[in-house]
């Protein structure tokens, strides 16, 4: 991607939370040049990748496949003693057209929940014993507090204020319902590993590679320089 593209992502999901009354912690704000005065007491926001994010999945059609991120908070199953936290919170943004392909979590359950804009469709299969797509049997799901049984591969429809729990082992993939805008998504869940909890249908990447041909409006949570030494005075 670009980075003037990826500038673009970001300050839409930027606007799309302004719009929605989503305020967002400070380290947010912090622009590139701030970034780099920080120093060990933001530990926790470069070890725990907190912050803003884009994927495109490594395929480089970030308006077909791929969303903007920010990660809010979470724990570091690496690092437990120095990071308690067992859970996690993010803000997602999609675009109509947009898709987040096929996968399943080994270890975290979480919460997606529609913060506002358009509706999210939410497709779910159950995973076979050799993780595979079972594509015979029921799905049980839960939106809401209301259990329902649906079959397998079929889209649960999202709209603004309503959630679905994704348990463990449980194939989901989203997209945005056509004609209904973009969609603020929130999601809430135990701790989250995208290097060792994400178990993807298709084999795909992660981060973008990057065309620079502009300056950064934000750092993504993968280029925070070091922590700048403290200087202490006598």
């Amino acid at each position: 991607m670009k980075r003037s593209e990826i500038n673009a992502a970001l300050k839409e999901l930027e606007a799309m939370a302004q719009r929605y009354r989503f305020s967002l912690p400070p380290f947010c704000h912090f622009t590139p040049e701030e970034w780099q005065s920080k120093g060990h007491e933001y530990d926790e926001v470069r070890d725990n990748m907190l912050g803003w994010d884009i994927t495109d999945y490594g395929m480089g059609d970030f308006d077909k496949m791929g969303f903007s991120l920010i990660t809010i908070r979470n724990g570091n199953l690496k690092m437990r003693d120095k990071y308690a936290k067992t859970y996690a919170e993010k803000l997602l943004y999609l675009k109509e057209g947009q898709y987040s392909p096929m996968h399943f979590h080994w270890s975290k359950m979480e919460d997606i929940i529609n913060r506002g804009g358009g509706n999210v469709l939410i497709r779910v299969y159950n995973a076979t014993p050799e993780e595979g797509l079972d594509k015979v049997s029921d799905v049980s799901v839960h939106v809401d507090g209301r259990t329902m049984t649906v079959p397998a591969g079929a889209q649960v429809r999202l709209t603004p204020g309503e959630s679905i729990s994704i348990y463990p082992y449980l194939y989901h993939d989203f997209e945005v319902e056509p004609g209904s805008g973009p969609v603020l998504l929130g999601e809430v869940s135990q701790c989250n590993d995208d290097n060792t909890d994400n178990r993807f249908y298709e084999k795909l990447g992660r981060f973008p590679a990057i065309e620079e041909d502009e300056l950064p409006y934000r750092l993504l949570c993968n280029e925070y320089p070091p922590a700048k030494d403290e200087i202490r005075g006598g």
